[in-house]
């Protein structure tokens, strides 16, 4: 297993604390030079705030770990990619790198514009990407 996969595991794991919560099953973790610094999964619905994303959540546990605003050391992993909220948001910490599971085609960063991140940030898609997808594909079949 690579440390990619590793570490989308924990985002999965991080979704399905949402799925348990009824909230759309989206995760998300930072980790910094090998280490967890943040933790999230969608709490929109439980905190009637549609910002409360997992990007945004594991953005603000992971600065209160490293006592800063900037990520610039730093790794996101998500289960689905960002939407274009979440990717300003991650553009402005300047996080590194930004690794997704699978695609948004309806609300992902990718279908307003090429890239919101910082100019240096690196983005992978298509970690775990089947098992990202139907744990999202079965969430939205049961609300159906």
């Amino acid at each position: 297993m690579t440390d990619d996969e590793k570490y989308m595991r924990l985002a999965l794991d991080e979704a399905h604390k949402a799925l348990e919560r009824d909230e759309v099953p989206i995760g998300a973790v930072v980790v910094c030079q090998g280490r967890v610094v943040g933790r999230g999964h969608n709490l929109t619905e439980t905190l009637t705030d549609v910002t409360a994303h997992a990007e945004m959540q594991a953005i603000t546990a992971a600065s209160e770990t490293l006592g800063g605003k900037y990520l610039t050391d730093c790794t996101l992993y998500v289960t689905v990619e960002p939407c274009l909220m979440c990717a300003g948001a991650l553009g402005w910490s300047q996080v590194a790198r930004v690794v997704y599971g699978t695609s948004d085609d309806k609300r992902g960063y990718h279908t307003y514009c090429t890239s919101p991140f910082h100019k240096r940030t690196q983005v992978d898609g298509g970690v775990l990407a089947e098992e990202c997808a139907q744990l999202m594909k079965q969430f939205f079949r049961n609300k159906r």
